[in-house]
Order: structure tokens, then C-alpha cells, then sequence
């Protein structure tokens, strides 16, 4: 489960607007023992992932209170990438700056870019024929809502249309390792 920051529903429970801030993070569906009813009028409105590599790709980062060893596997793999030179911990804001840079452009639509197939890091999504598959060792997944529903051999000579951001990719590659559905390993 995740959220972007805020409300962004109606009264009667209905998207409204796509994000509140630039703090879109990925939540566990139990903290605390806390409860609450599914967007309840005027409280962060609560989005749900098929698994933690739908919700990268989305443009999510771990939360750093309910997934806080998550969160701080994101960082340490964000210091290690190449986008971080200072010599503090990144903050969470500072990761959100950027991936929120990285996730929508100025008329709010989704960043994607180009990749070879080949190169990338298991546990981002791609398009492909406009699915979207999930990388991860020589196969593709075939994501639905519902679980992955189709492997195929992973192409060695092939362009894709990258749906995971940059940033999170960079993270991928310097060591973070998304939480796949256990529906992935059924095929």
C-alpha cells in the first residue's frame, strides 16, 4: 500500500487529482495495529500495488517509518549510486525531489525512457506491445493487477520502454532488490 502525500479523493471516493506532494511512498498493509477505513473523507488517500517493484515503478519510494529497514536499503543503495556526492545521508525529501522529477513531467504525465532489455536490473517493469512485464533473471513477467500471469525467455536483443525511474533503477542496480509477488515464482 502506498499514498502521494496526501488526499486525493473526493467525498464520495473518487481520484481526484494525482498526487498531493512529491512524498509518494510504499507502505506495509499492517503497522501498529493501526485501522482505517479506505479513503476516509479528508486522510491520505490509500493506493495498493500488486508487490514493492509495481510501486518503484509507479514512482513510489519505502516508507521510513513502516518499512524503515526497507527505507534505509533505498538510501544506502541511493548513496551508492552515482546521483549522490554529499557527504550526509540523503533525506528522504531530497530522494523525493528527485524521483518526482524523474516519475512525471510538467503536464503530469508518466516518465518513461529507452533502455536495451539487456542491460537492465532485475526488478524493474517495462512496456512491451503495451503490457507492462516485469525483469527478473533471464525471463520476463507479465504483470496484471492481479498477480503476473505470463513468463517469457528474456529477449537479449531488445528495446524497451523503461516504466521504473531512473532514480529507482540506479537503486535496483547498486544493490536494492524490490519484493516480487509470490505469483512470479508460480510460473
Amino acid at each position: 500500500m502506498g499514498n502521494r502525500g496526501g488526499v486525493i479523493h473526493n467525498a464520495q471516493r473518487e481520484i481526484v487529482r494525482r498526487f498531493k506532494s512529491r512524498q509518494w511512498i510504499v507502505c506495509v498493509l499492517e503497522f501498529k495495529g493501526r485501522r482505517r477505513q479506505v479513503m476516509t473523507p479528508g486522510l491520505y488517500t490509500e493506493l495498493f500495488f500488486l508487490d514493492e517493484a509495481v510501486a518503484l515503478a509507479a514512482g513510489h519510494r519505502p516508507c521510513a517509518e513502516c518499512r524503515r529497514d526497507r527505507f534505509n536499503a533505498f538510501r544506502d543503495a541511493w548513496m551508492n549510486s552515482h546521483r549522490w556526492h554529499g557527504e550526509k545521508p540523503v533525506r528522504a525529501p531530497e530522494m523525493d525531489l528527485e524521483l518526482h522529477q524523474a516519475r512525471i513531467d510538467a503536464e503530469g504525465r508518466k516518465v518513461t525512457f529507452d533502455s536495451p532489455l539487456n542491460v537492465l536490473p532485475d526488478g524493474c517493469l517495462v512496456k512491451i506491445d503495451d503490457a507492462a512485464w516485469l525483469v527478473r533473471g533471464d525471463a520476463l513477467f507479465q504483470w496484471s493487477p492481479e498477480g503476473y500471469t505470463r513468463k517469457l525467455p528474456r529477449p537479449t536483443r531488445l528495446n524497451v520502454t523503461v516504466l521504473t525511474p531512473q532514480p529507482a533503477v540506479q537503486c535496483i542496480r547498486r544493490g536494492y532488490v524490490p519484493l516480487i509477488h509470490a505469483s512470479a515464482d508460480a510460473l
